[in-house]
């Protein structure tokens, strides 16, 4: 049996349960070996599978691109019409990629990130994230009064603290209560 199991050894574990013995004579006494056989499923299995049942789910046409390194496994999301994954402001899609790094990670010892973008929509909202932080700094140093951004979810406020590191005489601070917490930017005096 377990040279069937030699095609894919890399995805199996054999754990010896008891031994066997040898027949005497080759006739009588012997006893069959117990083992347990476990197939192992890889990381990208695992989020794979998890994130095509949620595609099927939507009813939404789409494929995944995947790499792994390390540390995390980066994950796009291709296709037509795939706005329901991505919900209002990135929701769904946040909540897809916590779900998946929570699937992941249940019986891992070592934590392995997922990084789920669809259809560059992480990339374009910090992009668009930087410019409105820009603009409200132009705002802050040229008429020196505080403003404050509209309420926006603790990922997005880093964006906004990261994006205006750079001024250093204004101060940001993230103010109010979740959800409706939001950014104030206020120059340094």
């Amino acid at each position: 049996a377990l040279d069937e199991l030699q095609t894919d050894i890399d995805s199996v574990t054999v754990e010896i349960l008891e031994e066997g013995t040898k027949a005497v004579l080759g006739l009588f006494g012997g006893k069959d070996a117990k083992v347990r056989v476990t197939r192992v499923i890889s990381s990208m299995e695992k989020v794979t599978e998890f994130l095509n049942k949620v595609i099927a789910a939507a009813n939404v046409d789409a494929s995944l691109e995947m790499s792994e390194s390390e540390e995390e496994i980066n994950v796009r999301i291709v296709g037509s019409d795939v706005g329901t994954l991505i919900g209002r402001h990135g929701e769904t899609l946040y909540a897809i990629q916590y779900l998946a790094n929570l699937i992941l990670n249940q019986d891992r010892k070592d934590y392995l990130r997922v990084c789920l973008d669809i259809e560059d929509y992480k990339k374009n909202r910090q992009e668009k994230l930087e410019s409105i932080a820009k603009r409200a700094a132009d705002r802050v140093m040229k008429y020196k009064r505080p403003v404050s951004l509209d309420p926006m979810p603790s990922y997005e406020r880093k964006i906004i603290h990261s994006a205006l590191q750079e001024y250093t005489q204004l101060d940001t601070t993230s103010s109010g209560e979740d959800p409706r917490r939001y950014v104030v930017i206020r120059y340094k005096e």
